[in-house]
């Protein structure tokens, strides 16, 4: 287990604030942030690289702050890779062992182990100048893990690959910590990626953490306006609970507009409402759906996004005017949306996210 405690520092530009962070054995934990948010800094501290201003590490209940990065046993990987040029792949995956004076057969054994493991044997007698970058990255995370560390640090390793690419070798890391057990700690500004891969997530922002949790709580129940922004939320209400009955608040959004939500709060708190674009349904008559909340509007723009299509409604509404769903393009066609159509938004008080205001 990793366990960061009240970890500060400051490189100038790039900091940490105050950041306190438990890791699992075995997990593999996302850090999600924006550029510049501290995602790096934090990795190399946990790697030894740099050294708190103030707070601990701790791997395993061990007090690890003082310890060199060379005796806390960490693989790490960087997007760039950093392959050493002049040696051949089987001899990048195997440099770690010989510097640690394993004998030759052993080295051969585990190289050969690895290059099978990744489908990357065929590549073993050639350079990293001819080869592709996710066939670099594939000898970069074999080299890392040949050491067997407990503990394997990702640096935005797919960030520089092609689409198909990043998606082959998300399964491939996947594949890498079920097979060896390993602790992935996985730094990341791609929200799919983080999504696809982690059993949790903590979100950082300005050198701090802000919310850690599963991806589907992350996502789903942001706890504030700047989460809700960065993840995707579009839809962001501000309100006032005017009354809930067995935990569903009726909140007015504004004057004559009502939504209902699953909520905890009480009559005549203000709260935020967080509601993401694919968890509406779009309809052309208002009866077509049993969902509690149904608003009317006006399309006023269309634009597909991959094989979504998000449209924007204009529902007269000073608090909601513009709401954002995204649909497929499929049921986009079978409405038949065109600019100005007048539909039916309808969403399940289920989907709505409610904090305070």
């Amino acid at each position: 287990m990793i366990r960061l405690e009240n970890i500060s520092k400051d490189l100038g530009e790039f900091f940490l604030r105050d950041v306190t962070l438990e890791i699992n054995e075995g997990e593999y934990f996302v850090i999600l942030g924006p550029t510049g948010a501290g995602k790096t800094i934090l990795l190399e501290t946990i790697a030894g690289i740099y050294h708190p201003d103030s707070g601990r590490i701790l791997l395993n209940d061990s007090d690890v702050t003082e310890v060199p990065p060379r005796e806390r046993n960490i693989g790490m990987v960087y997007q760039d890779y950093i392959l050493f040029p002049f040696l051949t792949v089987e001899e990048n995956i195997g440099f770690g062992l010989k510097s640690r004076k394993i004998g030759k057969s052993e080295i051969k054994r585990k190289v050969d182990e690895l290059e099978n493991l990744l489908d990357i044997s065929h590549l073993s007698h050639r350079y990293p100048v001819t080869l592709s970058g996710g066939e670099q990255q594939k000898v970069a995370i074999a080299r890392a893990i040949a050491i067997e560390p407990p503990i394997l640090l990702l640096d935005e390793p797919l960030s520089a690959l092609d689409s198909r690419t990043r998606d082959y070798l998300r399964g491939e890391l996947k594949r890498v910590k079920d097979e060896f057990g390993i602790t992935m700690v996985h730094v990341t500004h791609d929200q799919t990626e983080a999504m696809v891969l982690a059993d949790r997530i903590a979100v950082m922002m300005q050198g701090r953490i802000l919310q850690v949790g599963t991806p589907y709580e992350i996502f789903n129940k942001p706890l504030n306006n700047d989460l809700a922004d960065f993840v995707g939320v579009e839809n962001i209400l501000s309100g006032v609970v005017r009354t809930n009955e067995d935990g569903v608040a009726e909140i007015e959004v504004d004057t004559g507009g009502t939504i209902f939500a699953v909520s905890e709060y009480h009559a005549g708190d203000a709260v935020k409402v967080f509601l993401r674009p694919e968890e509406i349904i779009l309809s052309g008559h208002e009866g077509d759906s049993t969902a509690r909340n149904v608003v009317k509007g006006r399309i006023n723009e269309l634009h597909d996004v991959g094989p979504l299509t998000r449209v924007q409604m204009d529902t007269g509404r000073s608090e909601l005017s513009e709401l954002v769903v995204l649909i497929t393009k499929r049921s986009r066609e079978s409405l038949g949306l065109q600019i100005g159509d007048e539909v039916y938004a309808t969403f399940k008080a289920t989907s709505a996210h409610v904090v305070r205001g």
